[in-house]
């Protein structure tokens, strides 16, 4: 930071407002929404129906042909069969041409992607979905394969987050400024793993299927614990944990003994009590380099400062700010050594492939009514 001298700051409320303007982070750090589409890879969410999306890693200058070829490939569904649509929030539907740049300055930030049949119908319905064939596909991969293209993932984003956009993310309240784009992703992505748990399960109609994938994400979130990747950990927990999940008691009930024992243990560490003291002791512990649970981190950010003023007496409380800044230094003690071994591990092109095209369900309703379905109340 640099201090600004000038001849008329003689009023405290001008020193106030000198000062707050030097500390905000919009004038040392001016990144757009365009400057994602300048990154070598981006994330974006194509719309199968209005609550089921597949997530898609890809590039910035991607074209429609080309993003429909990767989602076809994903459904396994015909690519000639398909067309992509931006569909903005009063309900137009913009029908996009197969040469045209997915990510151009035509479409606007508030429209969302989805791709259908050429006469205008969803291209499928989670409830008519093959879910015996998702879940032999999901089965037949190894669980350290699975957990090591997950951390992989995260750390390209993670590795890709500028420590300011904690700082923004908490202090600012217009999020539409582009200023948040890498830490955006993360979160996204650490939701997206959480449903894509339980989209698998979900859609998995047999008991005996169902036990196994929940042995198979037991089993992925030891692995990413072991990695530590406490991003993925925490969203495989959630997703074992979820409501629409936990109620499967039947199948619960199937799960081996020691996998239930090792789920209670991994679960422990997500306990929230005594302000999540069992995860903070297990990340203290844990050698660098690691990628931490990003939401705890934004809520200690936001405590502190909302439960402390910026101002006191007419005065910068510095004590404020040097608590944020050892919070947000955080991360870049994470990130010491640059992941080290771990991104030297390689993964399965067929494991990876399948990671980085995450087909989920973000509709509560909807997992409601399919777990519903798989075990009705008695």
């Amino acid at each position: 930071m640099q201090r600004r001298h000038t001849v008329d700051e003689n009023s405290p409320q001008r020193k106030n407002k000198a000062l707050f303007h030097q500390l905000s982070l919009k004038e040392n750090w001016h990144p757009v929404r365009g400057a994602q589409r300048d990154r070598k890879e981006v994330w974006c969410r194509v719309y199968v129906t209005i609550d089921s999306y597949v997530s898609v890693r890809t590039h910035g200058e991607v074209s429609v042909q080309e993003l429909l070829s990767t989602v076809a490939e994903r459904l396994d569904c015909d690519e000639d069969d398909m067309v992509l649509m931006a569909v903005t929030y009063p309900g137009e539907k913009v029908l996009l041409q197969s040469d045209q740049c997915v990510f151009s300055s035509s479409l606007s930030a508030a429209e969302r992607l989805h791709v259908c049949r050429r006469d205008l119908t969803e291209i499928m319905s989670p409830f008519t979905d093959n879910g015996q064939q998702r879940s032999v596909k999901m089965l037949s991969m190894n669980t350290w394969d699975v957990a090591v293209s997950l951390t992989n993932c995260d750390w390209s984003l993670f590795s890709n987050v500028h420590e300011q956009e904690l700082v923004y993310f908490t202090l600012s309240r217009d999020t539409s400024t582009g200023h948040m784009v890498a830490l955006e992703q993360l979160l996204q992505r650490c939701n997206e793993t959480q449903q894509w748990v339980m989209t698998e399960v979900l859609l998995c109609p047999t008991l005996c299927k169902r036990v196994q994938l929940f042995k198979k994400f037991i089993k992925i979130a030891a692995h990413c614990k072991a990695q530590r990747n406490l991003n993925s950990f925490f969203a495989i927990i959630m997703g074992l944990n979820s409501p629409a999940v936990s109620r499967l008691t039947q199948t619960w009930e199937k799960v081996p003994g020691k996998f239930r024992k090792l789920f209670s243990e991994l679960e422990s560490l997500t306990d929230p009590s005594l302000n999540h003291k069992a995860y903070r002791d297990a990340f203290r512990k844990m050698k660098s380099p690691k990628i931490p649970f990003l939401p705890l981190l934004l809520k200690d950010i936001t405590f502190i400062h909302e439960g402390n003023k910026t101002f006191l007496d007419n005065l910068v409380n510095f004590d404020k700010l040097h608590m944020i800044a050892d919070t947000v230094r955080i991360i870049r003690q994470c990130r010491t050594d640059h992941m080290g071994n771990m991104l030297s591990q390689k993964d399965s092109v067929e494991v990876r492939t399948y990671i980085n095209y995450l087909h989920v369900i973000d509709n509560q309703q909807t997992l409601f009514e399919l777990s519903h379905r798989l075990e009705p109340r008695t």
